[in-house]
């Protein structure tokens, strides 16, 4: 069985703010560095780095971050892309590997910086000039492949999810980060020991809050930030009992136009209705995180202690990772669980055990 035996990453920082300037590796290969310090795992002991990104140029930053973090010439690296699900599924991937022994030693998470980003053309088969464009499709049906606050408010629509619930869920995610000590699980880069986002969420704060679409708002909506994020997933001969016990992930596709519920058919896949002590949802959007809490039957007592996305902000490709560190530092006994959406309908989930006392 898989074990995460040390979880650690950067603080979370909108765009354009302290971590502007810092490229992938920059922000990267001190997290990398810090997990193996904090398990005295040597860096010739890693077998291999899967590091989610979504929004880089490409050129394989796992590779990159592997060699900025002084890891042997032997370790390849492996970059994915599966947006905002990537950084729990590298940790997925990590458990697959050590569980089919091939590998027993492998560094996995996720790195984003929206500020770095690069600019995207579209090119013009018939000459004509490029266009510049944002985002990528998810779909290849433009009808269903909706802007994600226009999806966010259709489905806040659907289950009846009101503006006034979603800003409750806001305002208590930046309560619950202001009041968390999370300086354990985040490397200091740029004198930036903490999350750069959290603030009090008044209620005339959220009444003038700019309308994205419908009932979602800027304030009911995460921003777009720069971090990075990483776990040690070892064997059991390496752990020998520490960590948590990755019991079991799964990664599911669900209807392209209604992403934010398809993480309910991958927390079902692998969650039985057990008591948890902890669950870590990615707030993208108030409305998708509850619309997760009440699909999936989860309590909302225990979603997200120490605040959320809401709270932190979205580096995409890092995102599920942190959730990923957030529970190996908040989970004392018994068992968490991790989910997160991804544009496209895509939907991962992530089951893991603190050792008995």
């Amino acid at each position: 069985m898989a074990r995460l035996i040390a979880a650690r990453r950067t603080a979370v920082v909108p765009r354009n703010g302290a971590f502007a300037r810092l490229s992938l590796e920059d922000l990267a290969a001190p997290v990398l560095q810090a997990c193996l310090m904090d398990a005295t795992v040597a860096p010739q002991q890693v077998d291999e780095v899967i590091l989610s990104n979504a929004l880089g140029a490409g050129g394989n930053p796992a590779r990159r971050v592997a060699l900025a973090a002084g890891l042997p010439e032997t370790v390849a690296g492996l970059t994915t892309d599966r947006q905002c699900a990537g950084g729990l599924d590298a940790i997925l991937l990590a458990k697959a590997l050590i569980d089919a022994g091939v590998a027993e030693v492998v560094l996995a998470g996720g790195v984003e910086s929206y500020s770095r980003r690069p600019l995207r053309l579209k090119t013009d088969p018939d000459g004509g000039l490029p266009v510049p464009y944002d985002q990528a499709p998810f779909t290849p049906w433009p009808d269903r492949d909706p802007d994600m606050a226009e999806a966010a408010d259709a489905l806040a629509q659907r289950l009846a999810i009101s503006r006034d619930r979603q800003e409750a869920w806001a305002a208590a995610s930046h309560a619950k980060a202001l009041a968390a000590d999370l300086t354990a699980e985040i490397v200091p880069l740029n004198d930036t020991p903490r999350d750069a986002f959290p603030r009090v969420l008044a209620p005339k704060l959220l009444a003038r809050a700019p309308v994205l679409a419908g009932s979602v708002t800027t304030a009911t909506a995460a921003v777009a930030a720069d971090a990075a994020a990483a776990c040690l997933v070892v064997s059991d001969r390496v752990a020998q009992g520490r960590g948590l016990a990755i019991l079991a992930g799964a990664t599911l596709g669900g209807a392209p136009e209604e992403p934010g519920l398809a993480p309910v058919a991958a927390i079902r896949r692998i969650w039985a209705g057990e008591p948890l002590q902890q669950a870590e949802i990615m707030e993208a959007y108030a409305v998708q995180a509850l619309a997760v809490i009440d699909g999936a039957g989860l309590d909302p007592r225990i979603v997200n202690p120490a605040g959320g996305g809401l709270a932190r902000g979205h580096p995409i490709g890092a995102s599920g990772a942190i959730l990923a560190v957030r529970l190996f530092h908040g989970l004392r006994k018994g068992r968490g669980l991790a989910a997160i959406a991804a544009a496209g309908g895509i939907g991962t989930a992530l089951l893991v055990e603190a050792p008995s006392p």
